[in-house]
């Protein structure tokens, strides 16, 4: 008789690409989960991967497999999430990716008091920039900070989030305050690896614009770039939800060029085709609940005060629009 804990390691692997991966997913040793492998394949007398010092990859009779053998590790995990939500209890694992800044500025404090509360849930944060695929790679969902690209998620929005250009006072004093998108392209700036050449892309009355600017930094991780920043190398595009600290204490001051960069979401997407089990409904809502609508990280030292501004003569607020789900 075929055992579950053989087909649940036979599709990690299929869908990891290795048992070393596979492994670390299902927090296992290599060796353990290599055995359930084999013992799989002696039940089903037939070879599913093709193993070489470096990767793996399906046999025939693997393909043929894995897709009956996906669905039937969905159908499980989704009855043990039924059961739970009707006990009320959240339990079981939960891997989500999300990106390294914003987990470790407000995931982390958010989520603290939320697993202390549910001691049976085993949540897996992998903390990292990199556009992963939630699928293939084995994440039950994905926080993301921007616009959603993968049309195979389904998305939640969390909170609205706003991105400011911000200099340090030092550079400004030295370069002179841009005020116009023309004006903006003369200076050194501090942009994001995974936008690319998109990166400062601005709303004008033609649509939108792209600025390329002479390149300071280019980096992959917004603590970087918020320091970068601070240190006066240039100007950078960033998230209020990385800045708002350094633009209340005069560190960063915000500049104004009459456009603004498009608007944004933080989301939590998951799979399409996978129903949403309890305890990831009760992540997102955690989450919406504690980041606010306007986030927390908008709400400057007063309300209604206005951004610290670098240009004296204009003004400018955060928004406080709430987004449409």
């Amino acid at each position: 008789m075929l055992k579950l804990d053989g087909i649940s390691s036979f599709v990690a692997i299929a869908e990891s690409g290795s048992i070393s991966e596979a492994a670390r997913r299902l927090n296992l040793s290599k060796s353990v989960v290599s055995e359930r492998l084999a013992e799989l394949e002696r039940m089903l007398g037939a070879s599913l991967l093709h193993r070489t010092t470096r990767k793996v990859s399906l046999t025939e009779d693997g393909t043929a497999f894995l897709e009956k053998a996906a669905r039937i590790m969905r159908a499980v995990e989704e009855a043990v999430a039924d059961m739970a939500e009707r006990r009320g209890t959240l339990s079981g694992p939960l891997r989500v990716s999300a990106p390294a800044t914003f987990g470790r500025m407000h995931l982390g404090p958010a989520l603290y008091p939320f697993l202390a509360q549910h001691p049976k849930l085993e949540l897996t944060l992998d903390l990292n920039d990199r556009r992963v695929d939630a699928a293939a790679d084995g994440y039950d969902a994905v926080v993301r900070h921007g616009a959603l690209e993968d049309s195979r998620l389904v998305a939640w929005q969390l909170a609205p989030s706003r991105r400011l250009l911000v200099a340090s006072p030092d550079y400004l004093a030295r370069h002179g305050i841009p005020s116009t998108l023309n004006e903006l392209a003369n200076h050194r700036g501090i942009f994001y690896i995974n936008r690319g050449v998109a990166d400062w892309t601005f709303q004008d009355e033609e649509g939108a614009r792209v600025v390329r600017a002479t390149v300071a930094l280019r980096s992959n991780n917004g603590d970087m770039m918020r320091d970068a920043a601070i240190a006066g190398l240039g100007i950078a595009l960033l998230p209020t939800f990385i800045a708002s600290a350094e633009i209340r204490s005069g560190a960063l001051r915000v500049i104004d060029i009459g456009h603004q960069a498009a608007a944004e979401y933080i989301y939590v997407a998951h799979p399409e085709g996978r129903r949403a089990s309890a305890k990831l409904r009760a992540f997102a809502e955690r989450l919406r609940n504690v980041f606010g609508d306007p986030p927390y990280w908008d709400a400057w030292s007063h309300p209604g005060d206005a951004v610290p501004v670098a240009a004296k003569t204009v003004s400018q607020r955060v928004t406080t629009a709430s987004p449409r789900n």
